[in-house]
């Protein structure tokens, strides 16, 4: 049996879409467009949401670090997918690796749990709308994210050791385009079970009981607007939460989604292309859903552009 640290000094093959290298052109060229348009977007909500006062409120402050989430999410793969997609050489090293795992599960759990902290946000404006800023006062907020931000880094400092210290018996292709944990973990030449309890435990906590948040936080606004008696009442409080669902729908449609394909071939496929989804497509679509859908920011971006 080879030594189980063959892929720390030689590092790993990410296969990706090899196998179909015509492909790899049109999706380099596609992935390095929606990148830039996503970098581009969610850097401007920041820019946005800091500089204009008028953004200096509770739900801006959490659209923010969802945007820096966002860019991430994104930058934590998608650069070294470009490099693999431009040549031949599909290799990353092994620290690159671990800083690919570390990113991915960290970012991703902490953007689960801020979408929740998100929908308690939406609660809060629609079922108490005269007591909304009493509720979530600064601190709160404050406190809302770094829970989320210590959740995820909790995830990740406990998966990321003990998916990366797996022995592999020197296998080091990855059949993905990233250091995904699922992926890592079927390398292993060894029973590999209580890993993948402990990961399915953490996706309870940090994938399932956010979207359980969020379920009961709109059943409570859907209750809510039902006895809005006025047509102009309930379209405004439709709005206010309107952008919030389409972003949970994207992002949790394509996570459950992946998750409950089985593992023959064409499902690993379409597996590859919703990790892309919600890698690079959410990430750019969000600032499009919260600009597009959202007068207070469309009307700040006017002013920091110098049009009034």
């Amino acid at each position: 049996m080879e030594k189980s640290n063959d892929s720390s000094e030689y590092g790993f093959i990410l296969v990706g879409f090899s196998d179909r290298p015509r492909l790899e052109m049109v999706l380099f060229i596609v992935n390095f467009t929606l990148y830039s348009v996503a970098v581009l977007g969610n850097a401007t909500i920041i820019l946005v949401c800091i500089l204009d006062p008028r953004l200096h409120t509770p739900m801006y402050f959490f659209l923010a670090n969802l945007s820096f989430l966002d860019l991430c999410f994104s930058t934590s793969c998608i650069p070294q997918m470009l490099v693999n997609l431009w040549g031949p050489n599909k290799t990353i090293s092994y620290a690159g690796c671990v800083v690919q795992l570390f990113s991915f599960l960290s970012v991703g759990g902490i953007e689960c749990i801020l979408l929740a902290v998100m929908a308690f946000d939406r609660y809060a404006a629609v079922c108490k709308p005269l007591h909304y800023m009493v509720i979530m006062h600064p601190q709160l907020c404050v406190r809302l994210v770094a829970l989320a931000w210590g959740s995820g880094l909790i995830n990740a400092i406990v998966m990321s050791p003990l998916t990366m210290t797996l022995s592999r018996c020197g296998r080091r292709r990855v059949n993905h385009f990233l250091c995904e944990m699922p992926a890592l973990i079927k390398m292993a030449c060894v029973d590999a079970r209580a890993v993948e309890m402990l990961a399915f435990t953490f996706a309870i906590l940090i994938v399932l009981l956010p979207l359980t948040l969020i379920l009961v936080s709109y059943g409570y606004i859907a209750a809510a607007v039902l006895r809005i008696k006025s047509a102009a009442g309930r379209w405004k409080a439709f709005n206010t939460c309107s952008s919030h669902i389409t972003v949970v729908s994207l992002f949790y449609g394509s996570i459950i989604y992946m998750y409950m394909q089985p593992g023959n071939s064409s499902s690993q496929d379409q597996g590859k292309f919703l990790t892309l989804f919600y890698n690079l497509v959410t990430p750019m679509l969000n600032p499009l859903i919260y600009t597009l859908r959202n007068k207070e920011v469309k009307g700040a971006l006017k002013k920091v552009c110098g049009r009034h």
